[in-house]
């Protein structure tokens, strides 16, 4: 069952999306050569906390940390601990908070230092292939044409889109309906309402689309080695268009 949130509920929700936007800044300004996945996963749990909020993934399913934090070919759910970022490294960061019962949840893909321009051109146009999607997110289209302008940018850019993983929809719980796939057909799928509430996450891949899981059962990774880079949002829709609720939220 899709669950349809009210006006208020929404705004109960940018708060959560406020600060998961402030988490992610503050991790990728803490992102540099030599800190470990951990010392990350450890200021972002202490920052979450101190705003009141739980970190939502921690416990979930028994994910053991905080943040998920993956480097270069890894896709998603890289569990923190002891690796050092290096310079040239491309890493990938997803957060998610819970705040009076209400979830935010999002990604993004920063740079350890100078790295190749082929990593800064997978970072564009993954970061453009959410725009995209997001831009699609609006009362009166399908699931399908988000789906369909994610996939279609990316595929013209010459990258593959994660088919095994999607987005979905997200509220009082962290994964709600529907699931938001990143490949798909304009014009096909549920109808997109006012009040729906999706995390759009396009996984691109420089290589092909086909992934592994470690041994430790989280990690995902590109089967053959290539860089994955990986941008979120939470995105309600609305009469009006697409609201992006995680970003910061404009004092005063």
């Amino acid at each position: 069952m899709i669950v349809v949130k009210t006006k208020p509920e929404v705004e109960l929700m940018r708060r959560a999306g406020d600060l998961v936007a402030r988490t992610l800044d503050l991790v990728a300004q803490s992102a540099r050569p030599g800190i470990t996945t951990a010392e990350l996963d450890r200021l972002a749990e202490e920052f979450i906390r101190s705003e009141g909020a739980t970190p939502a993934f921690k416990g979930y399913m028994d994910y053991p940390a905080t943040l998920c934090i993956s480097i270069n070919d890894e896709v998603v759910h890289g569990i923190p601990g002891q690796r050092q970022l290096k310079e040239g490294q491309i890493v990938s960061v997803d957060v998610g908070v819970c705040i009076e019962g209400w979830y935010g949840d999002a990604a993004r893909t920063v740079c350890i230092g100078e790295v190749s321009s082929e990593a800064k051109e997978l970072l564009a146009a993954t970061q453009e292939a959410l725009a995209r999607g997001i831009a699609q997110a609006r009362a009166g289209n399908r699931l399908g044409d988000i789906s369909a302008a994610v996939q279609t940018f990316a595929e013209e850019k010459g990258y593959s889109v994660v088919r095994d993983l999607v987005g979905h929809g997200i509220g009082r719980q962290m994964h709600e309906e529907p699931q938001v796939p990143n490949f798909g057909s304009a014009h096909t799928g549920i109808d997109l309402k006012a009040g729906m509430v999706l995390a759009i996450e396009p996984m691109v891949n420089i290589g092909g689309p086909q992934i592994k899981f470690d041994a430790d059962k989280w990690t995902v990774r590109t089967a053959d080695g290539s860089l994955s880079a990986h941008f979120e949002h939470t995105v309600a829709i609305t009469e009006n268009g697409p609201d992006i609720l995680t970003m910061v939220l404009k004092k005063g």
